[in-house]
């Protein structure tokens, strides 16, 4: 993504998103992961995986509300 539209998060919001992915390696793989470890991969994630999902969510709203504006077509009166 380029920088001006980079997916920004709060302080609260990103120390979170690492605690999530501490608990995750933890209880999923049995790993401990530093604050450090969890920043780098939540990085990753925001710069690499998430304009994929960010882009996927524009497409949906642009479908679902280009069909929604041809059903207004529907209440014409002849």
């Amino acid at each position: 993504m380029r920088d001006k539209s980079k997916i920004k998060l709060t302080k609260e919001k990103k120390e979170e998103m690492i605690s999530l992915i501490k608990n995750y390696f933890l209880n999923e793989r049995e790993e401990e992961l530093g604050d450090l470890a969890s920043n780098l991969m939540l990085n990753f994630i925001i710069e690499e995986l998430a304009p994929e999902f960010y882009n996927q969510g524009v497409y949906d709203s642009y479908k679902y509300m280009n069909d929604r504006t041809e059903d207004l077509l529907s209440i014409q009166i002849y």
